[in-house]
């Protein structure tokens, strides 16, 4: 069984403060589906790794909010092409956030509250368009293919350590180091 190491991913191995809700990662694919409102990828061009930007400059991880009724794989799918104008050629999902929302109502009327799972996963992508950016959705400016280290570094720069410390992990399980 495969267990963090505290020093190399503080932010995973500790409670995540996201505003209004407070998560924990688990490095684990045994979750409750009925749960799930959410779903990330760490996406991957062959030894590159795919990060984005929003019209606000910072850097995101690729995912989203599932609509109503909307299977986990299919609303990945859906995000996939709305943020990168990627394609979703394979995903391994390795654990989820454990979330409990402080609010008196779910973010989106169709999801579950006040607890409810995001999943993560690395895969590979293939990217064959601009991103869509729905007018719902954040305006992507930017799709870049980085190093695994560029991809940290970014995120750290704006002072996301959850967000690296998924890219640090999928690198680690996608190349078969230990963690």
């Amino acid at each position: 069984m495969t267990v963090l190491n505290h020093a190399e991913f503080p932010a995973l191995t500790g409670q995540i403060d996201w505003g209004t809700v407070k998560s924990k990662f688990r490095l684990s694919t045994a979750f409750d589906e009925l749960l799930v409102s959410n779903i990330s990828i760490i996406p991957c061009v062959l030894d590159k790794y795919v990060i984005f930007q929003i019209e606000d400059g910072r850097w995101e991880l690729p995912g989203g909010t599932l609509e109503p009724g909307e299977p986990y794989m299919d609303g990945l799918k859906r995000e996939l092409m709305e943020e990168l104008g990627g394609v979703l050629l394979s995903y391994e999902l390795f654990g989820y956030f454990a979330c409990e929302s402080k609010l008196e109502k779910p973010y989106r009327p169709h999801i579950p509250h006040p607890s409810f799972i995001r999943l993560i996963g690395w895969g590979e992508v293939s990217l064959v368009r601009p991103p869509l950016n729905p007018p719902d959705g954040e305006q992507v400016i930017a799709v870049e293919t980085v190093t695994v280290d560029e991809a940290v570094n970014k995120f750290m720069s704006q002072g996301r350590s959850d967000i690296a410390e998924m890219y640090k992990l999928a690198h680690h399980i996608r190349c078969g180091a230990d963690t």
